[in-house]
């Protein structure tokens, strides 16, 4: 792979753009189980650079210049347990995220020519916006960002800045490790307030901030002592690890693993092609990538989790620290999609420093709350969510879930007749379309829609993916689908919202509502498949289609098994579908 130039499918991309969307799709989910997405080493380098100097580096000395007693930055052993550290890199990194130059950031992203939304995007009145709950809360009503939300969000910034560089204070000066004191309680309201209102008024910052760990990490910071914060820190750390170990049962998890190893750097193309059952004729995952999977990552993401929990053995918890450590490296060296490199990187630190730092054996486990119903009580609220989105998907996104990258998200594809995507720019985005921004890179236009394409092969490559295709094919029919351009919905929204991250509920059914209402599609020019991941209790999957025009025009479910059993280009045609509903005149 060149430093500098991508590698491409070995094909012309003028021909490329004639052939049925099966046959492209074959041709490049077979390159990317050899190349993923087939990024030059350049653009690694880029990311690399950004989490060492901006993400690590900067951190580090945001907080040792801002820690008066815990060293300069040169004296890890002075600072690397001390728990403002750990306080203030947890607040560096929602900082960094919700600025947009923390995940989901750069072209593994789709997120081209600029590499970030974020700001651009939350401070800027008139654009999209998505409240959770606009018909049961007060004031959220309304999709458009006002000069209010504008002020709430840059106040959200601000108030992040003010706790990391205020000097911390001693609240317990009998805690070991805490030269530097911890940060102020006060300084922590205004950040959770705003966070909790932008929230209400906008779940895409809410979620671009990940607030569903960053929010109950500062809620410990601000009303606990710092023995009890530690302790919560380590139950809210081992509940997301478990959580996404919990999430990874079942079918869906084993096709990601082939498609992440994939777009390694570092591998190897044999490595690769392991974990493909029969490289290239069949690309569902191997006897290696279901053991990576499920023993690998599965079953060690929930058993050393606990382990680490609960043990007072000083050996076990050392072996289990390297162990997550490890684990969050391997994860980050794999430059997966939506590239959460600064979290992987943090939670490994985390791992170090509570677990570590503060073993359960010097009186720093669960059962040594200063009071007794603290265990009962954050335990409930640290699983609440969990629990709720694995029965019920439709009412939580899958990051309060605790079900991140698990395989089992919920998604789209978009496809538009020739020029209707131009009709996306109605609804408003400070950014080019993704053509616009690769041909402002110097990236022609037959090659820039194989980019495009490489992001809806990546999705056909997950199980939900076979679905929607297959819906897609059954609705407009084969000719129908191979004459319109096709969009992973992901790549989609995030040009009208600014942030993708792999929850389909961010451009579900009331954006797309906001979409029929702005851009004026005529009947037909913008179709999309839509599909909410999986209950833990069931086995289908339910999905619909949407009209631009018309709204839903079709809902039905399918059955898991019969996806994850296809290959990524349906060659035996859709899977089987059960349409449960369709609109009078619907196609079927």
């Amino acid at each position: 792979m060149p430093f500098t130039q991508p590698t491409l499918p070995p094909v012309d991309p003028a021909e490329f753009r004639t052939r049925p969307l099966m046959d492209r799709l074959k041709l490049l989910t077979t390159f990317w189980a050899e190349n993923g997405y087939g990024s030059p080493y350049m653009l690694h380098a880029i990311y690399v650079a950004k989490f060492l100097l901006i993400s690590t580096l900067g951190g580090l000395l945001v907080v040792t210049l801002t820690s008066p007693g815990i060293g300069s930055i040169l004296d890890a052993g002075t600072w690397w347990h001390e728990p403002i550290m750990y306080q203030k890199l947890i607040l560096w990194v929602a900082f960094l995220e919700v600025f947009g130059i923390g995940g989901a950031w750069g072209p593994l992203t789709g997120h081209f020519k600029p590499f970030y939304g974020g700001a651009r995007y939350f401070s800027r009145p008139g654009l999209l916006r998505m409240a959770p709950w606009p018909d049961k809360v007060p004031l959220t009503g309304g999709v458009r960002r006002t000069p209010v939300d504008a002020a709430l969000y840059l106040g959200y910034l601000a108030s992040l800045v003010v706790a990391l560089v205020l000097p911390g204070v001693q609240y317990d000066a009998s805690l070991p490790h805490s030269d530097g004191g911890v940060v102020r309680h006060w300084a922590l309201f205004a950040p959770i307030v705003l966070l909790v209102v932008l929230g209400l008024r906008d779940k895409v910052i809410f979620l671009c901030s990940r607030g569903e760990q960053y929010l109950p990490a500062m809620l410990f910071f601000a009303f606990l002592e710092p023995h009890d914060m530690l302790i919560a820190g380590k139950m809210l750390i081992v509940v997301v690890w478990v959580g996404a170990g919990w999430s990874k049962v079942g079918k869906h998890f084993e096709n990601v693993v082939p498609v992440m190893v994939s777009n390694t750097p570092w591998a190897q193309k044999f490595a690769r092609r392991a974990h493909y059952r029969d490289f290239p004729h069949d690309l569902r995952p191997s006897t290696l990538a279901k053991l990576m999977a499920h023993v690998g990552g599965t079953t060690a993401e929930i058993i050393v989790p606990l382990i680490l929990l609960f043990t007072t053995s000083w050996t076990v918890t050392l072996c289990g620290v390297i162990f997550m450590v490890c684990f969050h490296a391997f994860i980050t060296s794999t430059f997966p999609l939506a590239v959460p490199l600064e979290w992987n990187i943090l939670f490994g630190f985390i791992a170090v420093a509570l677990f570590a730092g503060y073993p359960n054996g010097d009186g720093y486990g669960i059962f040594d709350f200063s009071e007794p119903w603290m265990l009962p009580v954050i335990a409930v609220g640290l699983l609440f969510f969990p629990v709720l989105g694995n029965l019920r998907p439709d009412l939580v996104s899958f990051l309060p879930s605790m079900r991140q990258y698990a395989g089992n998200w919920a998604s789209a594809l978009w496809t538009f007749a020739p020029g209707a995507d131009e009709k996306l720019k109605r609804a408003g985005m400070p950014v080019g379309l993704h053509r616009e921004q690769l041909a402002a890179l110097g990236i022609e236009t037959d090659v820039a829609a194989i980019n495009i394409d490489l992001f809806v092969a990546w999705r056909s490559m997950h199980s939900q993916g076979r679905g929607l295709l297959s819906v897609l094919r059954t609705y407009l029919g084969d000719d129908g689908l191979d004459r319109r351009d096709v969009w992973e919905g992901e790549t989609g929204a995030n040009l009208l919202l600014g942030w993708n991250f792999g929850d389909g509920h961010i451009h579900g059914i009331r954006f797309l509502e906001a979409l029929r209402e702005s851009c004026g599609f005529e009947p037909g020019e913008f179709v999309v498949a839509w599909v909410e991941s999986q209950p833990v209790h069931k086995n289908f999957q339910e999905w619909f289609v949407f009209d631009g025009a018309l709204g839903v025009v079709q809902r039905g479910t399918w059955k898991v098994a019969d996806c994850v059993a296809e290959q990524p280009w349906l060659p035996n045609g859709p899977v089987p579908l059960n349409v449960t509903w369709s609109a009078a005149g619907a196609a079927s």
